[in-house]
């Protein structure tokens, strides 16, 4: 009998998180088998550990691994590595720069595209549910644009991943697809960081005061810190990499961003993305960045969140018509929007139908981002159990379809012949990203 406490709770994390690890390896190794990115299976591996399978065969030993007592360690956990995470989102989101105002001004096309329609359809997908799937307080229109801010998202860090795997990232192609991601993305976030201003607090004038120290804190940010922190970035360019101060340094800005903007009640992964936006925007201190934090939030941090997700996920009475239809409202207004509305404006730019659609696919991902989303949703009551159960299958289902999607609209021969006639790297000199694990 174990009688220092603190010794007992770490006796009851320990194996939850051994657990977790070792489901996530196996399901995300068997997601590159079937050639789909390791975070599909991470995302799976966090359902099958929730009541949805795990919960529904051995519900004692999962109540067991997964005591009432390890969840707001794992809760802890997994909102230090979605700082972290989105940190390192905005960071790297240079990676998509255009080449003169008339591409810039041609992803931001791209970038209306895919979020308008997304936005429009999920918020009227949202309206017809509402009553069915609204939780208790929660306004209609709270309750619409939280649907239709959801599924405008795209899943940018994976979308990168494959461009670069494609070696398609200095391609125009991938240029304007990367920039018109980071732009549906952070206007998401900052969608979803007015949106809960106005949810959380008790009136207009609390909830623009809200508003209003987030505008302050991201202008600091991105026109103040940023200057202080260029010289880093010159450190880093000179020498090749962080040292132990440099990296001190960063975190503590991370989760003194990540501290601050939940203090005033935004959630600390807006503090975390505006930290990330504020990080000198050199390419050596990206890959720096990237090479010496992503493999660890990935492999210990991210898991951990997709298993607190999963704990919250029940899939099994979507199998009832009175969630079944609901549901597949919400999927198809999601990947009508945002595949056809991609399409389209790829294909005005100039793109070939083939290229658009294969631009539309990967535009309809939306992976880890929208699990974010969501899980901010439900911790803040604006959304409940069922509409979060059915935007992680979504996510799932939508993150599953991308890499088929792409490739059955671009194979290699037109792949190859894009590159040849647009620009990019063959595939042996781009050698991927320098983030290693597969998000």
């Amino acid at each position: 009998m174990v009688e220092d406490k603190n010794l007992e709770l770490v006796l009851k994390v320990l194996p939850a998180i051994l657990v977790i690890l070792v489901v996530s390896a196996l399901c995300g190794r068997l997601a590159i088998l079937v050639k789909q990115p390791r975070v599909l299976g991470e995302m799976v591996a966090g359902v099958l550990l929730g009541p949805t399978l795990f919960g529904a065969v051995a519900p004692e030993v999962q109540r067991g691994i997964f005591p009432p007592e390890v969840k707001p360690i794992l809760y802890v956990l997994s909102t230090i590595g979605l700082t972290l995470f989105m940190f390192l989102v905005g960071a790297g989101l240079s990676h998509g720069e255009t080449q003169g105002g008339k591409e810039t001004g041609q992803a931001a096309a791209l970038a209306i595209s895919g979020m308008i329609p997304s936005l429009l359809l999920g918020a009227g997908a949202g309206y017809l549910v509402y009553e069915r799937l609204s939780s208790p307080g929660v306004s209609r229109f709270e309750f619409v644009l939280f649907v239709g801010g959801a599924l405008s998202l795209t899943a940018f860090p994976m979308l990168a991943r494959i461009l670069y795997e494609r070696g398609l990232q200095n391609s125009r192609l991938g240029r304007l697809t990367l920039f018109g991601a980071s732009v549906d993305d952070a206007a998401a976030w900052c969608f979803l960081a007015v949106l809960a201003a106005l949810h959380a607090n008790a009136g207009p004038a609390q909830a623009l005061r809200t508003i209003g120290l987030a505008a302050v804190f991201a202008i600091v940010m991105i026109f103040g810190v940023r200057r202080l922190l260029k010289p880093l970035g010159s450190w880093v360019e000179r020498t090749g990499g962080f040292g132990f101060e440099q990296m001190y340094i960063v975190i503590v800005v991370v989760l003194l961003a990540g501290y601050f903007t939940d203090y005033i009640g935004i959630y600390s992964v807006f503090g975390g993305f505006i930290a990330g936006l504020a990080m000198p925007r050199n390419k050596a201190f990206r890959e720096a960045l990237h090479g010496r934090l992503m493999d660890a939030v990935c492999v210990i941090l991210l898991p951990t969140f997709f298993t607190f997700s999963g704990l919250n996920t029940q899939l099994n009475g979507l199998a009832t018509w009175s969630l079944a239809i609901p549901f597949i409202m919400i999927l198809a207004a999601g990947f009508i929007g945002k595949y056809f509305g991609c399409a389209v404006a790829m294909r005005a730019i100039g793109f070939s139908w083939r290229e658009s659609y294969a631009v539309g696919g990967l535009m309809n991902a939306r992976g880890l981002m929208i699990l974010i989303f969501i899980n901010i949703g439900l911790a803040q009551g604006i959304i409940g159990t069922e509409l979060f159960s059915m935007l992680v299958l979504v996510a799932v289902i939508t993150t599953a379809a991308a890499v088929p999607l792409y490739r059955l609209a671009l194979p290699e021969p037109q792949e190859e012949r894009l590159l040849r006639r647009d620009g990019g790297e063959s595939r042996d000199d781009s050698a991927a990203p320098k983030q290693k694990v597969e998000v």
